[in-house]
């Protein structure tokens, strides 16, 4: 957290510009994995839906849903120009994370006395406004001319492929570390630590847009 933020920022970067201008549609889809292996808060989110999971099949389907919420918004936000200010879509990026660390907690049952939402319809919207998210930062891009819509779809496929990199390695710690008789603590440092992070993310965000 005391780390300076801009080393782990994955925003607009003049050598991504310079990749996507002198390559073709691989390009964009090299941009998009790259883009989601450095998007930390995007990470972040998805490990603590992981956490609350079990079994292959789960994680495949909660993923599959997210996915798809992302994917609705990446490429039609992107393809009809809709906007709106990434520090503020960042931001609302961070109360995910905060929200996930705060569900697998159980602080809903213990602050609230209700059951937390549906996590499958909560993975989904989330999903839309983690998209939302991505479609900023393409549209930060020049895209050039011909083939938009090619290299809109390039790109996700991209996020896709770097998405599945990035959660291989994650899922098979989280699954070897529930068979440690210490994954208990485990559990609750990394669910508190998505809730640090969620906060100082979101003021960092809300910094950004107020002080930019």
């Amino acid at each position: 957290m005391l780390l300076p933020l801009n080393l782990f920022a994955h925003g607009v970067s003049a050598g991504d510009q310079a990749t996507l201008s002198e390559g073709g549609l691989f390009a964009y889809l090299f941009v998009g994995a790259k883009h989601m292996v450095t998007g930390y808060d995007h990470l972040l989110f998805l490990v603590g839906v992981i956490f609350y999971l079990s079994g292959l099949r789960d994680i495949v389907r909660f993923v599959t849903v997210f996915t798809i919420g992302h994917s609705i918004t990446l490429i039609g936000a992107t393809y009809l120009g809709v906007r709106a200010d990434e520090h503020l879509i960042d931001a609302v990026i961070a109360l995910s994370v905060l929200y996930k660390g705060f569900e697998n907690l159980g602080g809903f049952k213990k602050l609230f006395g209700v059951t937390s939402p549906d996590l499958l319809l909560m993975v989904f919207l989330f999903g839309l406004i983690h998209g939302f998210g991505l479609s900023t930062r393409l549209q930060s891009f020049d895209l050039g001319g011909g083939g938009f819509l090619a290299k809109i779809v390039s790109f996700n496929v991209g996020v896709e492929l770097g998405q599945v990199a990035a959660l291989i390695p994650i899922v098979f710690l989280i699954t070897y570390l529930r068979e440690d008789e210490r994954y208990a603590a485990f559990y609750k440092a990394v669910n508190v630590y998505l809730i640090l992070a969620g906060v100082g993310l979101f003021v960092y965000q809300l910094n950004g847009y107020f002080g930019g």
